[in-house]
Order: C-alpha cells, then sequence, then structure tokens
C-alpha cells in the first residue's frame, strides 16, 4: 500500500493526523514546523517527536521530496528547473534574478486545458493536477531558496482550474508555522475563471493578475476560449465589485501582438475598459511559437503603445523578457523533455 505524503499538508491536517494516531493534536503542530519552518527531510530530523510516533508515522506516512531534474541556465541569468511529478510527467520552474529581487515562477498544472493560442504549455495538453506539495516542492528544493524574494504563479498550467491545491499552498507559504511570507510576496495570474477567482480574492491576500490581452471581447475569444466561458464584461464587473485595498495589487498581463492588439483603438478600449480600476498593465513582448500565427509588436509600437496608455492615466510597465533563449519566458514553458525521454527509453 503507497504511503502518503505529508509535505503539503497544512496544520490543521497534520494536526488531524496526529489525532487520529493517538497522539496528542500538538504533535501535528510540531511535524508542521519541521517540515516548513525546518526543512525536515525526514521523520529522524524531527527530535521532539517520540519515536513511538515517529514509527507510528512511517506506517503510513512518508516526507516525499523530489530534486530536480535538469537545469538549464539563460544568458541573463534566468534558470529553467525540470521536475519529475509523475511518471512520465514533468512540471517546469523558472528563477529570475534581478538585483536585489529574485523570483520563482511556479507551475499548478502539468500542462493546460485552456488552449490559448499563444501558449507552448496549452499546445501541451493537460495531464494532471499539482498537489500543494508538487507546488511547494518547486520552492523548497530550489537551489536559490534562500535567496527568495517572491513566488509567482504564472508556470504550467491555470491556478484558478487548481484552485485548492494553489489555496493550499499558499496558505502554507504565508503561515507562522511555515515561512511566514507576508501574501504581497506572492502573484497569481488567471485567465478569468470567475467562480474560482472570487473564491481567491476572499480567502487570500496574495496580488492577482489577469492575463486579458485584448480588450474587445470578440478579438479575445480567437485567441483565448475562455472568453466564450467567461466573457470580459462580467469579468471585469466582478473584479470592479471587489475591494482591492491595502497593499493588495491588481495587474493586468498583455501579450503585444503585431497587427492584432497594438493599434490606438485598443489603447482606448482599455482605458474604458478598466476605468475606475486602481490597476498596472503589464505589456509583454511575444516570443514566438510553432503552429500559431501570431507575430510579435515591434518595439517602436510596444513603446508608443505604452506611452498612449499612460497618456489615459494607466500605470503601464514593459516587462523585461528574461530566459527567452532556454524557452523559460512568458508562454513559453513546456515539457518537451517528456516526450525526448520517452523516445529515449528513460521510463
Amino acid at each position: 500500500m503507497a504511503k502518503e505524503n505529508l509535505f503539503g499538508k497544512t496544520k490543521s491536517e497534520l494536526q488531524e493526523i496526529a489525532v487520529n494516531l493517538g497522539f496528542p493534536k500538538f504533535n501535528g503542530t510540531q511535524i508542521a514546523e519541521w517540515l516548513y519552518k525546518k526543512n525536515a527531510r525526514s521523520f529522524n530530523d524531527m527530535h521532539n517527536i517520540s519515536n513511538a510516533a515517529k514509527a507510528k508515522l512511517g506506517e503510513q506516512y512518508e516526507i516525499e521530496r523530489t530534486e530536480y531534474t535538469t537545469v538549464q541556465e539563460s544568458v541573463d541569468g534566468t534558470k529553467k528547473y525540470l521536475y519529475k511529478v509523475n511518471i512520465g510527467q514533468f512540471i517546469e520552474a523558472a528563477y529570475i534574478p534581478d538585483k536585489e529581487r529574485a523570483t520563482l515562477c511556479v507551475s499548478s498544472q502539468v500542462g493546460c486545458k485552456m488552449g490559448c493560442l499563444f501558449c507552448m504549455t496549452g499546445k501541451q495538453g493537460f495531464q494532471a493536477q499539482l498537489s500543494s506539495g508538487d507546488i511547494l516542492n518547486q520552492i523548497y528544493s530550489l537551489p536559490e531558496f534562500e535567496k527568495l524574494s517572491n513566488v509567482v504563479y504564472m508556470g504550467m498550467g491555470e491556478p484558478f482550474d487548481n484552485l485548492d491545491q494553489v489555496l493550499k499552498s499558499i496558505e502554507i507559504l504565508t503561515a507562522d508555522y511555515s515561512l511566514g511570507w507576508s501574501p504581497k510576496r506572492i502573484t497569481v495570474s488567471t485567465i478569468g475563471i470567475i467562480p474560482a477567482m472570487k473564491i481567491f480574492l476572499q480567502q487570500s491576500d496574495a496580488h492577482l493578475a489577469i492575463s486579458l490581452h485584448s480588450p474587445f471581447e470578440e478579438e479575445r475569444k480567437k485567441i483565448m476560449p475562455i472568453e466564450s466561458v467567461y466573457n470580459l464584461p462580467n469579468l471585469i464587473s466582478e473584479i470592479k465589485s471587489f475591494d482591492f485595498g491595502g497593499q493588495r495589487r491588481l495587474s493586468f498581463e498583455y501579450i503585444m501582438f503585431k497587427d492584432f492588439n497594438d493599434t490606438k483603438a485598443h489603447v482606448d478600449q482599455l482605458a474604458r475598459l478598466l476605468n475606475g480600476l486602481k490597476c498596472r498593465i503589464n505589456l509583454i513582448r511575444f516570443h514566438p511559437i510553432p503552429g500559431t500565427p501570431l507575430l510579435g509588436s515591434d518595439d517602436e509600437t510596444i513603446f508608443q503603445f505604452q506611452a498612449n496608455l499612460k497618456k489615459k492615466g494607466i500605470m503601464t510597465t514593459l516587462r523585461a523578457s528574461r530566459g527567452q533563449d532556454i524557452f523559460a519566458a512568458c508562454g513559453l514553458l513546456s515539457t518537451k523533455e517528456l516526450v525526448k525521454r520517452k523516445e529515449e527509453g528513460d521510463f
């Protein structure tokens, strides 16, 4: 019988396990601190847990942590780590150092169901949900773990299509029994699954990023099938109904496509659509991928687009392209290694 992994469980879940095994509830709190604050890799590391309790735990449970399989480093210092999560399944995480900041872009699914026209992960298709332990493992097993200042859920998969595990991982990262991170160090990106977004906004204080890419419904539908299910007017209406008080940040991701979403009409519509929202638009250069007719806007067009948005009073930044040479930039994560290794018979 396979043992259940304790890594990725919350303190309350660990307390329940302790009680069910006949131990004091506080043993669950101790286990949580060993797992997430003291980075224990085995029950033997837990010095204040009785030998009897550790033996009992070991009969049904394990602490499963996975090291990365390979790493690629970009000329700009970005690193892309490959993790094996199931038999024949892989995910990628991108580590992005930038002066005093260091950000890790984590995955929440193996592949993705959403089928956006500009995304390599979507072309891979959906294969599996990641557990909170799988998500946290990308952080805790990172060689640069101690340098991390921020985590963004912008890797493989749609985070709100795996909401429970994403929320659980955020709960653990921000808990006092764990790293005790401020939720302001965490950003979660979504293409706009409204019911899950509402739950996220109510249950988490992490930042929200919306993949927008066009302010026009019919145009957005051509590149993002989700528009047929949760359309822009409803999405923006829901966002406007929520109080983004305090330091919580709302941003919109906007990939620039040549002769598609980069005109003055798009600037004007963005200003109308986002009127009244305190937000930022992050402009992103498009990195070409196979099998799509989309092309990236040239820099002159992007700079003018940014200037026009600023004239409208919209805070706008141009995100630097990082890790493009190792396919670690926005929209390029895809575990091609999966196919390669199958062909080589490594499984």
